[in-house]
């Protein structure tokens, strides 16, 4: 056993104690420090300007004097803030809100109402400097009255040119609604005023009430903290696995392993390894982990986070690590180079790669039929139970003890499999080799 320590303190330190490992280990938080300070103004769409000519068919007579004064209105700044508050309070998604917000210097142009429609698109492409052309309108005759007989209003065409900015076209819809509205009100004799302030109900901010008190609802809480918490999960894994192999088949092809098989067995070797890099991903995920919660202890959000997930992480990775781990060494020993690994490495990138595609239908649904059956299936059942268990609606303990059982059994069976892979395929080289010939070394081993 002593030798197992000594080589996992050896493969620890040769690996921590590097540039690489350092850069890489603080490169993450670094670029989401980066992207937490430049994204908003990346994205900030209070400099952009909606600006230029409408032209607009209108067949009712009315809708364009109302389009006009809507126009007029969002070059205030006062009625941009209400209009927001109006579409924020009538469901409207953010693209919309950032779109009617934007700086509007909307002009109308109105044509007759017997314009020729297919002339009026030829002005689109027009130029005219310092004033774009952005869009045409026709206007139904039945879209502030229905015709007889009916109950269906009509609507209204948009043309607008190509290589257009869609916050334009959205800010040009966005008149076109309240004029419509306004029009087909006055023309029911009703106050706008009045309608908007009975149909409009304020968003409340809700608040959780738990054992530990009451505080703020988080919206996201329960989407956020199993992503996390997985990505945390699958991020040491896939960094201790890579580990493994890259050094398995660095010392196996530079023949460093038959030195150090002079010196311990095949099993001591491999038992240090895994210890060294389940060391070095805990360093990792304890790092990431504890900026996170300082990050929430800092911002007074620690309460959204359930503090019995961190033993369940700690004791998932350890299944996890184990299973594709082992399997990851195994791949290493029985190869000579990183090209030769490439095939035998494709049924474990498909199971690193499961759980992202698996992720939004758990999270979304923790008590479906899917992720139950991903909880009970090694070894995609750690990340699936960890995404259950990070969940709005938890599983029951059971489940969660049942899926840790079946994961160590899976661990247990993956580690002695490649246990046997290991032992013989260290000293082969040559042809690397196939599945078959791996079946026959665990049975020979």
């Amino acid at each position: 056993m002593s030798k197992v320590w000594l080589i996992a303190v050896r493969e620890f330190v040769a690996t921590v104690f590097t540039k690489g490992f350092i850069i890489g280990l603080l490169i993450v938080p670094a670029i989401f420090t980066i992207l937490g300070l430049v994204a908003p103004r990346l994205f900030n769409n209070r400099a952009f300007t909606v600006e230029g000519q409408v032209a607009i068919i209108d067949s009712t007579g009315v809708v364009a004097r109302r389009a006009g004064e809507a126009m007029a209105e969002r070059r205030s700044a006062t009625a941009i803030s209400a209009i927001v508050d109006r579409a924020r309070s009538g469901g409207a998604n953010n693209a919309v809100i950032d779109a009617i917000s934007s700086t509007t210097r909307l002009t109308l142009v109105e044509r007759a109402r017997d314009a020729d429609v297919e002339q009026a698109k030829l002005w689109l492409l027009e130029e005219e400097p310092g004033v774009p052309h952005v869009a045409l309108i026709v206007v139904h005759d039945d879209a502030v009255e229905p015709k007889a007989g009916e109950t269906d209003f009509g609507r209204y065409d948009l043309f607008v040119p190509p290589r257009q900015d869609d916050r334009v076209e959205i800010a040009v819809q966005s008149v076109m609604r309240d004029a419509i509205i306004d029009a087909r009100v006055a023309a029911r004799g009703l106050d706008r005023e009045e309608l908007t302030s009975l149909t409009t109900v304020e968003r409340v901010e809700s608040v959780t009430v738990g054992a530990d008190g009451e505080r703020d609802t988080v919206f996201g809480v329960g989407f956020i903290v199993p992503i996390v918490f997985m990505s945390l999960l699958l991020m040491g894994v896939m960094g201790a696995g890579q580990g493994l192999l890259t050094t398995t088949v660095e010392e196996k092809s530079n023949r460093v392993i038959e030195v150090l098989l002079s010196a311990v067995s095949p099993l001591e070797l491999m038992g240090g390894k895994l210890l060294a890099h389940m060391g070095i991903s805990l360093l990792a995920i304890g790092l990431y982990l504890g900026v996170g919660l300082a990050v929430l202890a800092g911002f007074s959000l620690f309460g959204v986070l359930n503090l019995a997930m961190i033993p369940y992480l700690l004791i998932f990775f350890l299944i996890a690590f184990l299973t594709i781990g082992s399997f990851m060494m195994a791949v290493g020993a029985a190869v000579n180079d990183m090209r030769e690994a490439q095939s035998l490495m494709m049924p474990l990138i498909v199971v690193m790669i499961a759980p992202w595609f698996l992720m939004m239908p758990i999270v979304r649904d923790p008590n479906s039929t899917l992720a139950v059956v991903v909880s009970f299936v090694p070894p995609l059942n750690s990340f699936g139970m960890l995404l259950r268990l990070g969940s709005s609606s938890p599983p029951p303990a059971w489940q969660v003890w049942l899926s840790i059982g079946i994961g160590a059994v899976g661990a247990y069976a993956a580690l002695w499999v490649a246990a046997k892979v290991f032992r013989v395929g260290l000293l082969m080289f040559g042809k690397p080799p196939d599945l078959k010939t791996l079946i026959r070394w665990v049975r020979a081993a």
